[in-house]
């Protein structure tokens, strides 16, 4: 424990000097941050994705850079610092999980805990905050639908059972197929919405993150794809000379040599 606050206090200090003397960091601001700080989320998801543990270190090192930098400038201007924001998760914490630091009891579930998590929440607000009030508005549409979801299962609005989804995502795609038949471009993709939000959906009750489950088949399309190019390389040929018979020979080949 020791060396974890050893090596925090001295981040913290590294800080101090930072805002003191270094050009570039001195004139950051909250908003020039936020661009960066978006851009080492992603790259923390890339690396989990990938399950590189050392690279997840290092990107970890880069957010937690930020939460400090976002402190220091709180400090000056006088608003909050860094024990401020620890003080606060603390809280929040310990008062959000009273199946832990109190007498509630959960049974082991799950599904009760974020039941209980999002009352809660609820109740800090004096019983005026909405359920999505806390979901961000630039959050990317597939992670938001996912959010949304969750956020009102977790005040009961859900299938009473997992299954009667299907029911529901097979209604979206007869719907758009209507709406394609009808040559309709607006009610088309606003049918596609529907029928994404049914997969979300979907895959959220059966477990799946759907944000990892799609670009799980990015990466998978991408290296099939590069495989495909590469051998069109090799044969001497170009992508735009060959028909779709002749990808397809090699596209196969990819997937075997998964």
């Amino acid at each position: 424990m020791q060396r974890k606050l050893d090596a925090f206090k001295e981040l913290l200090e590294i800080m101090d000097e930072l805002r003191a003397k270094c050009p570039w960091d001195m004139k950051q601001t909250l908003e020039s941050l936020r661009k960066l700080t978006i851009e080492e989320t992603y790259e923390l998801g890339d690396a989990i994705l990938k399950n590189d543990l050392q690279e997840i270190k290092k990107e970890l090192g880069d957010l937690m850079l930020h939460i400090v930098f976002y402190a220091k400038i709180g400090d000056e201007k006088g608003e909050f610092d860094m024990a401020d924001v620890l003080e606060g998760i603390n809280k929040k914490l310990i008062y959000r999980h009273p199946h832990v630091f109190g007498d509630v009891d959960v049974d082991g579930s799950p599904k009760k805990v974020e039941e209980n998590w999002e009352a809660l929440k609820l109740k800090e607000k004096g019983g005026n905050r909405r359920v999505l009030e806390g979901v961000p508005a630039a959050m990317p549409a597939l992670v938001k639908a996912n959010r949304v979801q969750e956020k009102v299962s977790g005040v009961g609005f859900d299938w009473e059972y997992k299954e009667q989804v299907w029911d529901k995502v097979k209604e979206e795609v007869d719907e758009l197929s209507h709406e394609i038949n009808q040559v309709d471009k607006d009610k088309i993709e606003a049918e596609f919405g529907d029928l994404f939000f049914a997969m979300v959906n979907a895959a959220r009750l059966y477990g799946v993150d759907p944000e990892a489950a799609l670009e799980r088949t990015n990466l998978k399309f991408i290296k099939r794809f590069n495989y495909l190019e590469s051998e069109t390389m090799l044969k001497g040929k170009s992508l735009h000379d060959m028909s779709l018979a002749e990808m397809n020979v090699i596209w196969e080949e990819a997937k075997k040599e998964e």
